[in-house]
């Protein structure tokens, strides 16, 4: 157990619970989302500006935030009926690849153009497609937003992290070729996501069909609640274990169970009821991670990859539902409900230090600011657009 000089950890796991609450209330009074009063309260009380959370406590709560995606991985997974897919069609999959896409392309481009070295330019690039589902999610369940544009949203979060992996993976090859870190190999590199994207794929699909299983048995919610949390943690460490994803693994999960037990409605009501603390924890400890002192750092590059990423993200979305010839509100206001990015961005510039070892400071100081600005505007924007698109009533 962390201990500190005068307080345990489980005084300030209380705290971050307590304090996440009262600054989503207040910011709630002001028309802000609850989940920017939590990022603002681990921010304000966090290491890096009053210091009443303590470094190594924030360092070694990366526990929580595996639990927190589990969990909401899985939610998004059960929207995935054979009803609703019939529903949406490609058209999720389609936008999922322009946004992803289009963000890396007008990266890696502005980039280049500026001066920037290739290598260099085509890992922040990759790093660019990915987004945050959390406060997406978040911000759906709090205000009950329904509507085509959520529906649509609901599926691109699930499948932008596959298309990042690919986009990355691919530009991680031709990086570190160019760097001189190894043999550039473009069909390996193509492979080796579409592999793990697999294997992520079967172990949640194995431990749906367990959860099914142990379902016939066990009819009380409560022990319902109990088969599905541990089916979550396991199916979780196991593809953290096998360097895959545990995103995409929890989201099968729940795809696979929604699609061949008529209780998954059951299962995620009961799962409600006992997330919530789970959630808050998540983002106060979010908030408590962000360093402030660091956006001087930023720079053009900064500069650069913030600007162009949204612009991506936005020009990608709206194409990709024009395209589709989706409704007028998706392609107007999916874009901005994009912009979150944190922990599939962090994990990625991990990554990166191996294909560009001499620039992975600066890759890492360029995703951890722009990160803070993503996981503070995002939430706000994505109710925004949201709000106007009619999906939601405040």
């Amino acid at each position: 157990m962390i201990k500190t000089p005068q307080f345990t950890v489980l005084f300030y796991i209380g705290a971050m619970i307590l304090f996440g609450l009262l600054f989503g209330r207040l910011v709630k009074q002001l028309r802000f989302p609850n989940v920017t009063g939590y990022l603002l309260s681990g921010l304000i009380l966090g290491p890096h500006v009053l210091g009443f959370y303590p470094l190594e406590l924030i360092d070694k709560s990366t526990m929580i935030s595996e639990i927190a995606l589990g969990f909401i991985a899985f939610t998004i997974g059960c929207e995935f009926k054979r009803s609703f897919l019939k529903k949406v069609g490609m058209t999720p999959v389609v936008i999922a690849i322009f946004e992803s896409m289009v963000a890396v392309i007008l990266v890696d481009t502005i980039l280049i153009a500026t001066g920037h070295d290739i290598a260099f330019s085509l890992m922040l690039g990759a790093i660019a497609a990915a987004t945050a589902p959390a406060a997406t999610v978040m911000i759906i369940k709090q205000y009950k937003a329904h509507g085509p544009v959520t529906d649509v949203l609901m599926s691109v979060v699930a499948l932008d992290d596959a298309v990042a992996l690919i986009a990355f993976a691919v530009s991680f090859a031709i990086a570190k070729g160019m760097n001189g870190n190894g043999n550039m190999n473009i069909m390996e590199a193509i492979l080796s996501p579409i592999i793990e994207i697999f294997l992520a794929l079967l172990i949640g699909a194995v431990f749906g069909v367990i959860i099914w299983f142990l379902m016939r048995y066990f009819k009380k919610q409560s022990n319902r609640l109990l088969i599905s949390v541990s089916a979550i943690f396991i199916s979780s460490a196991l593809s953290s274990y096998f360097g895959l994803s545990s995103l995409l693994t929890c989201m099968m999960c729940g795809m696979v169970l929604c699609n061949i037990s008529s209780d998954s409605d059951g299962v995620v009501s009961v799962l409600d009821t006992c997330t919530p603390p789970i959630y808050v924890l998540f983002f106060v400890v979010s908030g408590a991670g962000l360093n402030i002192s660091l956006i001087p750092q930023i720079g053009l590059v900064g500069l650069i990859y913030v600007f162009a990423r949204v612009a991506g993200k936005l020009f990608g979305a709206f194409i990709g539902a024009k395209i589709m010839k989706a409704d007028k509100k998706v392609s107007r206001y999916l874009g901005p409900a994009l912009i979150p990015q944190a922990g599939v961005a962090i994990g990625l510039t991990i990554l990166a230090k191996t294909a560009v070892p001499q620039y992975y400071e600066q890759i890492r100081t360029v995703i951890l600011c722009s990160t803070m600005i993503y996981e503070l505007v995002g939430p706000i924007l994505s109710k925004s657009a949201l709000k106007h698109a009619g999906e939601i009533q405040c």
